[in-house]
C-alpha cells in the first residue's frame, strides 16, 4: 500500500497533514541542527516526515499503523536515514530510545498527535521528561489553549498546573481544518514544550502532586476549603500560602507545589486520582 493510497483511520484519531506552508513552518521552529536525535511520534503519511528527514538528514518515527511502515520505510530510503520505531507510542521508554545511536544530547520531539489520545501522550512523554530537550506539537488549538492558560483564566485547570510543573509552555502559531486531510472539526495549533531543569519546580513526589491537584479541580465551582476536605483542612491550604476560600482555577502551579510538599512532610496523602 502507498502513502498515497492509505486512508486515515478514525479509531487511530488519522488526520494527515497536507499543507506545504504548515510543513515549512513546523521545521523553522524546529530548527534541526547536525547531531540531534530527532523523533517523530506518527509521522501518517509522511507529510513532516519526509521534509524534515531532507532538512536533518536522519530521523526517528515512532509509527504504531502497521499498514504505514512499508510505504514510510520505501519513501524514506530516498530521503535520508529512516528509522521506524513499530510501536504504540505510549509503551515507548523514551529514556531508552536513543540507546545505541550516536547522537548529541537528549532527544528532541516532533509530532501531529491524534486527536483521541493526545493528553495521555503529553503526559507519557512528561514522564521521560528529563531525556527529552523539547518538543514541538501539533494539537487542538483548545488543548494548546489550556495546556499554556494562567492562573484565573476560564481554560486553567489540571492540564495547565501539570504540564507547566514540568515545561514551559509557548504556542507558536494556529493551524487552520484546511490544512489537514481529511480536514477535522477543530482548529489546531503548534505549541513548543522545553523540559525545566530537574528540580527547578521543586516537586518531591509527581504521584502526589498529581492527586493533590487532582483533589483541587475535583469540583471546580466549589472553593478549596471544600473540594480538598477529604484531604486536609484548612490550615494545611493556609499553611501553602493558599486562601482556602479561593477555587482551584485561581491557584498558581508553584502554590500547588508547596501544598503537596508540605502534605507529603504532614504524611497526607492524596485519594487516587481519575486519568485525565
Amino acid at each position: 500500500m502507498s502513502l498515497d493510497a492509505h486512508r486515515h483511520k478514525k479509531q487511530l484519531g488519522q488526520h494527515f497533514l497536507s499543507s506545504p506552508g504548515i510543513v515549512e513552518k513546523i521545521i523553522r521552529a524546529v530548527a534541526p541542527k547536525p547531531g540531534e536525535f530527532i523523533v517523530e511520534i506518527g509521522p501518517g503519511g509522511g507529510a513532516l516526515t519526509f521534509p524534515l528527514l531532507r532538512a536533518h538528514g536522519e530521523l526517528t518515527v515512532i509509527e504504531f499503523d502497521r499498514d504505514l511502515i512499508v510505504p514510510l520505510a520505501e519513501e524514506g530510503a530516498k530521503h535520508g536515514k529512516l528509522t521506524i520505531v513499530h510501536r504504540d507510542v505510549l509503551k515507548v521508554d523514551f529514556g531508552k530510545l536513543g540507546h545505541g545511536h550516536d547522537v548529541e544530547g537528549p532527544l528532541r520531539l516532533v509530532g501531529n498527535l491524534p486527536y483521541n489520545i493526545s493528553t495521555p501522550i503529553l503526559f507519557h512523554v512528561m514522564e521521560h521528561a528529563e531525556a527529552v530537550k523539547d518538543m514541538h506539537f501539533m494539537l487542538q488549538k483548545e488543548v494548546v489553549d489550556r495546556m499554556a492558560a494562567e492562573p484565573g483564566s476560564k481554560t486553567y485547570g489540571r492540564l495547565s498546573v501539570m504540564l507547566q510543573a514540568v515545561c514551559r509552555v509557548t504556542p507558536l502559531f494556529d493551524v487552520p481544518p484546511g490544512a489537514f486531510t481529511p480536514p477535522p472539526k477543530v482548529d489546531s495549533a503548534v505549541v513548543r514544550l522545553v523540559p525545566r531543569p530537574l528540580g527547578e519546580a521543586g516537586v518531591k513526589d509527581a504521584a502526589h502532586f498529581a492527586r493533590t491537584v487532582a483533589a483541587a479541580f475535583s469540583q471546580r465551582r466549589k472553593t478549596l476549603r471544600n473540594s480538598l476536605s477529604t484531604v486536609c483542612d484548612a490550615e494545611a491550604i493556609r499553611a501553602a500560602g493558599i486562601d482556602p476560600g479561593a477555587r482551584a482555577e485561581a491557584v498558581p502551579v508553584e502554590a500547588y507545589v508547596t501544598l503537596s510538599n508540605q502534605l507529603i512532610d504532614a504524611g497526607i496523602q492524596p485519594p487516587e486520582a481519575d486519568a485525565l
